[in-house]
């Protein structure tokens, strides 16, 4: 990877079952201190993503969108954040509220809606780009934004080959 530069991979998942298990695969990389971005239109399935991910931590909990709480906290191989902006105008909103604390550097933090922390967000983190809506499959876009997130773009399960995922090796 040339430095500045994001490792990209699609995806292509027929629903809700298979985003979680994408999810949970990608879980297994999972390290203290990591940043994972869910951004998709209301429905894409980043709630879905964050079940199958706290699965694969190991989460037995019911995960479910922290929409009015903010965030959800909860304990597993390393503990998962669970934040969800929707709710919220801007990274002002979330820095006011305490949304960003030291004890993320514990766990792994998902955030719901990261786009509305742009601006504030740390340059070294793993963007999940959902497309898609309803029972629809998704389209799925992962961008490893720095080097120590290619982990996660190559561990997506030799199943999802660029045959069944329906993109030529260019696309990824």
């Amino acid at each position: 990877m040339i430095a500045g530069q994001s490792l990209k991979r699609k995806i292509a998942t027929r629903d809700g079952a298979a985003t979680r298990a994408l999810a949970a695969a990608l879980a297994a990389e999972a390290r203290p201190g990591d940043l994972i971005c869910l951004i998709g239109d209301l429905g894409a399935g980043k709630t879905q993503f964050a079940k199958g991910f706290g699965a694969g931590l190991g989460i037995t909990d019911t995960i479910v969108s922290p929409s009015f709480v903010l965030m959800a906290e909860y304990r597993g191989r390393l503990p998962m954040f669970h934040i969800d902006l929707y709710r919220l105008a801007d990274a002002a909103e979330a820095m006011a509220g305490g949304l960003i604390d030291e004890r993320q550097a514990e766990g792994v933090t998902l955030v719901e809606w990261a786009e509305r922390l742009a601006d504030a967000m740390p340059a070294q983190r793993l963007e999940v780009l959902i497309d898609g809506t309803g029972d629809d499959p998704r389209l799925i876009e992962l961008r490893a934004e720095g080097a120590a997130y290619a982990r996660y773009v190559a561990a997506v399960p030799e199943t999802l080959d660029a045959a069944e995922d329906g993109f030529s090796e260019g696309e990824r």
